[in-house]
């Protein structure tokens, strides 16, 4: 993308990359790189340019916000039998990744249900609001904040729990995707079975502890995101043995992620039967002079074909090193034998396809799962809504370092609480600052934060692995929202669910005939 704007041929720009902190998708646009192209072409020198906080948030995209109008009918058996959507995506004055953003409706409203029939129209909007630019479970927020609202609603009109009626909708073998896909796994209903008594003891507790002035109130929601670019994605990644030990160069860009960790795992897990040590194993990351093309780092795409392409790489190093008696040649042996040191690996998700103008095809080979519950505590008096705890089911797939995994949950549950209740950028004078914007400070996010994992293994991932950064994100604002009404009545439709938006439903709902 930036080479086009600079007038040079691709492989004349030499992209290094520094680790950039957490980025949430929008390095997927260029900001001020081709800016600083240009200064580079005319000075011949290096250049640098720093934004203060205004110009940063002037100048970085937003998640684009959808308006949603959607229907949903289910049968007496408390079947969902069919869906009826319509949405338009405000994408601000530029166009990149517009259509695929709206294509997310498609693919995302409804997901995680056996819909039969579904009929639907999305669209794309420019306007001159905020720059639209991919973010964090891109495009699903926006899709569950109103189907996942909306199943709540059903559920209360049918006089069903809405776990319950989750349950007897949620993916099972021979049921398919909104996309007309088969899921590749199916574990919701082990998440919901396990969720369930933790479900019931929350409410049980909400019910005893709430008072006049402090409702409580238990949401639950399920998320559901591909792990990679849409349709026939790959990537590739060198693996050179040294006499020291292998080197792997990859384009895995670190945006916060734990990328390092994510390279030295899968690589390590991958060259096992050498007994190399993980510091026996040398990273040579993002830089594009010396490593094959990956693809960016989105879309938790990394993990899946990223860490395929590496173990690909791996895979041909140990084949070449094995001797016929099944052990292993040394570095010395491979050079005096002339075999190569350098191997290129490479991976395709070759049987998936992108989705046609019926939003209808496979997109991806491996899907994240999970299932959130949220506790919270609504202040009648002020409005105020205090998210008390936060529970997960997470299916990442197998998972290769724990730890990593954990500061995406955590990390993307804290970003779920702050687009529920306080995040808003809708007026630039207003909204210019942290504060502002109601980024939202520690105190906002509960300490109980509890994660379960369900490591079924992915028959597309690296030894089973799917990805994890998008999931935490898909909808624990829409458990936040459910756990609202839960505990008020009141029914938040139109986000950040603000304490002033809070109090007008209160009054709304005292007002209404018993």
């Amino acid at each position: 993308m930036i080479a086009p704007g600079l007038g040079v041929e691709p492989n004349k720009l030499r992209l290094v990359q520094n680790p950039a902190g957490g980025t949430f998708g929008y390095k997927f646009c260029p900001t001020m790189e081709a800016l600083l192209g240009v200064a580079c072409i005319a000075t011949k020198r290096p250049v640098y340019l720093e934004y203060d906080y205004e110009q940063y948030m002037t100048y970085t995209g937003k998640r684009s916000p959808f308006f949603v109008d959607l229907k949903m009918a289910a049968d007496k058996n408390s079947k969902i039998i069919a869906m009826e959507s319509d949405w338009t995506v405000d994408h601000g004055p530029y166009s990149e990744f517009g259509d695929l953003l709206t294509l997310r409706g498609a693919q995302y409203i409804g997901a995680g249900y056996n819909i039969p029939n579904i009929r639907g129209v999305g669209r794309t909007v420019c306007t001159n609001h905020a720059w639209g630019a991919p973010f964090r479970a891109y495009g699903s927020p926006q899709a569950f904040l109103a189907s996942k609202s909306l199943v709540d609603e059903l559920a209360e009109k049918m006089s069903i729990d809405p776990l319950e009626f989750r349950y007897n909708n949620v993916y099972r073998p021979g049921d398919t995707t909104p996309t007309g896909q088969a899921p590749e796994v199916y574990s919701l209903p082990e998440m919901l079975d396990a969720l369930r008594p933790l479900y019931k003891q929350a409410k049980e507790k909400a019910a005893r502890e709430s008072t006049p002035e402090n409702r409580k109130g238990v949401g639950i929601a399920i998320g559901i995101y591909g792990s990679g670019l849409d349709g026939v994605d790959g990537a590739e990644a060198k693996i050179v043995l040294g006499k020291d030990g292998v080197t792997v160069y990859a384009t895995w860009q670190d945006h916060g992620q734990g990328a390092d960790a994510g390279v030295l795992g899968t690589a390590h897990e991958s060259l096992r039967p050498l007994g190399l040590r993980p510091d026996q194993i040398f990273l040579a990351l993002n830089d594009t002079g010396t490593a094959p093309n990956g693809g960016p780092s989105g879309g938790s795409r990394s993990q899946v074909v990223i860490g395929n392409a590496i173990k690909n790489g791996c895979d041909q190093l140990i084949t070449a090193m094995r001797k016929p008696n099944g052990s292993f040649r040394t570095y010395d042996e491979m050079i005096a034998e002339k075999l190569p040191l350098e191997y290129v690996g490479k991976w395709v998700a070759s049987e998936n396809s992108n989705c046609d103008a019926n939003g209808q095809g496979n997109p991806f080979a491996v899907y994240m799962y999970g299932a959130f519950m949220a506790e919270v505590t609504v202040n009648t008096k002020t409005g105020k809504t205090t998210v008390d705890g936060m529970t997960i089911m997470a299916d990442a797939g197998v998972i290769n370092n724990k730890l990593v995994v954990d500061g995406q949950i955590y990390g993307g549950i804290a970003q779920g609480i702050g687009l529920a209740l306080p995040e808003d950028f809708e007026d630039i004078e207003k909204h210019n600052n942290m504060r502002g914007a109601g980024i939202p400070y520690a105190r906002d996010i509960p300490d109980k934060m509890d994660i379960y994992y369900f490591e079924t293994p992915r028959p597309s991932g690296p030894f089973g692995a799917a990805g994890v950064g998008e999931l935490p994100l898909t909808s624990p604002h829409v458990a936040v929202i459910n756990a609202i009404y839960h505990a008020t009545g009141v029914r938040i439709r139109h986000l950040p669910a603000r304490p002033e938006k809070v109090l007008d439903g209160l009054k709304e709902v005292e007002a209404m005939p018993v």
